[in-house]
């Protein structure tokens, strides 16, 4: 599914101060911007205003931002990026292990702020492949068109995070090769990320083996390779 990119970003942030400083930064990028500044509101905006982006404060009033995340998470591939005060690498990890496309540590700079959210609407709508026009690729029952960025598991549509859609493309182009966590960390969200993420592209494989229905002990399209890290298991069509 492509993300629309002339719809809105939704700013959600319970200080004022950082709602409008945000939002003026993506204004000035030729964004549309909604804001709401709690967790309850933000869902009703997100609901009426189908935004193509969440730039998301995970200390909200209502309702916190981790769990709007988990709500929209159930029934939306909408990229988030998450704000927080809380800026280690285990708070980072949480955030993206729990659906976040990216995470920025307060005080962040705004400038910053808009060169990420172009860059996970970019590979959102491009499912992590440097140009269009890659065509679709077949691994057994599943067809996974990269210029849509969709994937269908015997005609039917899965409904795949943007992180779970670059994963699955970027194992299936391998051909069978082993790909080390740190490249699938790259191909996720590239290698300023460092390799204290790396934990949480065993995440994101177990959510997508359990969108594929898989069993990791007998497994169909992903294969763990002790040590190294995985590979796409080469099937047949079912």
């Amino acid at each position: 599914m492509r993300i629309d990119a002339t719809a809105p970003i939704l700013v959600v942030d319970d200080d004022p101060k950082i709602v409008s400083l945000v939002s003026t930064y993506l204004a000035r990028e030729g964004f549309r911007v909604v804001v709401a500044g709690d967790g309850r509101a933000a869902l009703e905006a997100f609901k009426q205003a189908r935004p193509c982006l969440l730039v998301l404060d995970l200390m909200l009033p209502e309702l916190d931002g981790l769990a709007l995340m988990r709500i929209v998470r159930e029934y939306s591939e909408v990229p988030i990026v998450m704000l927080s005060a809380r800026g280690s690498v285990a708070d980072r990890v949480f955030g993206i292990d729990e659906g976040a496309d990216d995470y920025l540590a307060k005080p962040f700079s705004p400038a910053e702020l808009v060169v990420r959210v172009k860059a996970v609407l970019r590979r959102a709508n491009s499912g992590g492949a440097p140009a269009r026009g890659r065509g679709t690729l077949i691994h057994g029952d599943l067809a996974i068109d990269q210029d849509r960025v969709e994937v269908r598991r015997d005609g039917h549509p899965l409904l795949l995070t943007p992180a779970e859609f670059r994963l699955l493309a970027a194992l299936v182009q391998a051909a069978g090769r082993v790909l080390s966590r740190q490249a699938l960390l790259d191909a996720l969200y590239g290698p300023a990320q460092g390799d204290a993420l790396e934990r949480t592209i065993d995440v994101h494989v177990a959510r997508l083996r359990e969108k594929l229905g898989e069993n990791a002990a007998r497994p169909r399209y992903i294969v763990t390779v002790r040590g190294s890290g995985y590979r796409a298991l080469v099937a047949e069509a079912a």
